[in-house]
């Protein structure tokens, strides 16, 4: 979902289950209309993905045979990229797409890299475009120099109303978007030590936050408006739990999960912090499971008072 997200944002009109399928219709119809329609269909071939291909099972192997037929009617067609993730095997490919070329996003440090690479071949963009024909050296002229593309924003941004986020606060002017639409929040933060660290309601978007004392879990926060929200900074440390309220009325509970500063020896200013939006506005986190759970609490107790 995050690289469907940044292609979304780098003017790709993604297809994608999780956004465009809806409950009731027919799942084989939604994957045929998807995989003839699009202009242009990713193989994501992470090792789940290979070894349910090259065996014919379930959705991917209904996948595999509508692909399959597709380059046997044109095998010089360019419509399937293949892509590698998540895949440690020595054969990354399903057999099928053996002959393919493929785009490798299995070394982090160079996902930037294969990411620009895929993104220019989806809008028609050469790869290693062709050198522009260079200035006679004995005209004095000034070249214009094109101005470079920039992916930053969009590392920086995470749609979903929950999930773990991982990021350099000293970029980006510490801010790290979280959710969506009125479910929007900016957060920001900046480096105060190895096991602590500032957040703040500098953001447009962010109307109060507070410390949640004596919570350990995003999941048992009942009443997120009775924390105090006279500040507009708070420092959490590991594991404590910030929340947050938007200027649509929303709620926002992040937990720092991990922290490492330059000052203390790290080698970039990182933070890790898992979160959560209440739905509708509510101010409760309190999960389906935990209210089980006091439930059945609730019932030892009286069978034990009886």
């Amino acid at each position: 979902m995050t690289l469907a997200t940044r292609l979304v944002a780098n003017g790709v009109d993604v297809l994608l289950d999780q956004w465009d399928m809806r409950l009731g219709p027919d799942l084989p119809r939604f994957m045929e209309t998807g995989l003839t329609d699009a202009d242009r269909v990713l193989a994501v071939c992470s090792a789940n993905y290979v070894e349910k291909a090259n065996r014919g099972q379930g959705g991917v192997g209904y996948e595999k045979m509508i692909l399959a037929g597709r380059l046997m009617q044109d095998i010089t067609t360019d419509r399937i990229v293949t892509v590698i993730r998540n895949n440690t095997s020595s054969e990354a490919l399903p057999m099928f797409l053996f002959s393919r070329l493929y785009i490798d996003f299995r070394a982090e440090q160079v996902f930037e890299v294969r990411y620009a690479e895929l993104l220019r071949d989806i809008h028609g963009q050469s790869v290693a475009p062709r050198p522009s024909l260079g200035p006679n050296p004995f005209v004095r002229t000034v070249p214009e120099i094109e101005p470079r593309l920039s992916f930053a924003p969009e590392r920086y941004v995470s749609p979903p109303i929950s999930g773990t986020v991982t990021f350099d606060y000293s970029n980006n002017n510490g801010c790290f978007a979280v959710g969506a639409g009125d479910m929007l929040f900016e957060t920001k933060w900046s480096r105060k030590g190895s096991t602590s660290i500032h957040a703040y309601t500098g953001a447009p978007s962010i109307r109060t936050i507070a410390l949640a004392d004596g919570i350990a879990e995003i999941a048992l926060i009942a009443d997120a408006s009775i924390y105090d929200t006279s500040s507009r900074s708070r420092s959490p440390h590991l594991s404590e739990i910030i929340v947050w309220q938007n200027t649509a009325g929303y709620y926002l509970a992040t937990k720092i999960d991990k922290l490492q500063s330059r000052d203390h020896g790290a080698p970039s200013d990182e933070v890790t912090f898992s979160y959560m939006i209440a739905p509708y506005k509510e101010a409760n986190f309190i999960s389906d499971r935990e209210i089980g759970k006091s439930a059945s609490e609730l019932q030892v107790t009286q069978a034990n008072n009886k």
